[in-house]
């Protein structure tokens, strides 16, 4: 059974960090690209960053470039999103999804197969 899971989502400040975590089982971690996901209220899902199967690429959405970061553990069947000098903006739910590959964006939620419940993330003071 294809499981992935979202981890880490919590309240923090402006400017603040989270580190978010989505353990997965049922398939090889290994041969698939994970991406990063959020939803605002009222809005649509948004791809915030996706990481090569080998972890050798990453890709990120304009409005996180250079605050977070994509990153994965294939031993530990887990993906990381460290996401730093966190906005208001910031505040959704965050969802990883599974994918064959990473494109040079994203990608839309179409693009991804399997998707964890999500995590909620709110930035506010």
């Amino acid at each position: 059974q294809v499981q992935l899971e979202e981890s880490g989502g919590d309240l923090v400040q402006p400017g603040g960090s989270l580190r978010l975590s989505c353990k997965v089982s049922g398939f090889t971690v290994a041969h698939y690209a994970i991406g990063w996901f959020r939803q605002a209220p009222g809005a649509e899902r948004e791809g915030v960053a996706c990481i090569s199967a080998n972890g050798g690429s990453a890709t990120y959405a304009p409005s996180v470039k250079d605050r977070f970061r994509i990153s994965r553990d294939n031993s530990a069947n887990t993906a990381f999103l460290q996401m730093d000098n966190l906005k208001p903006e910031d505040t959704a739910v965050y969802f990883c999804a599974r994918n064959w590959v990473c494109g040079l964006r994203v990608g839309a939620p179409r693009d991804y197969d399997a998707w964890g419940q999500g995590t909620r993330v709110t930035v506010s003071s």
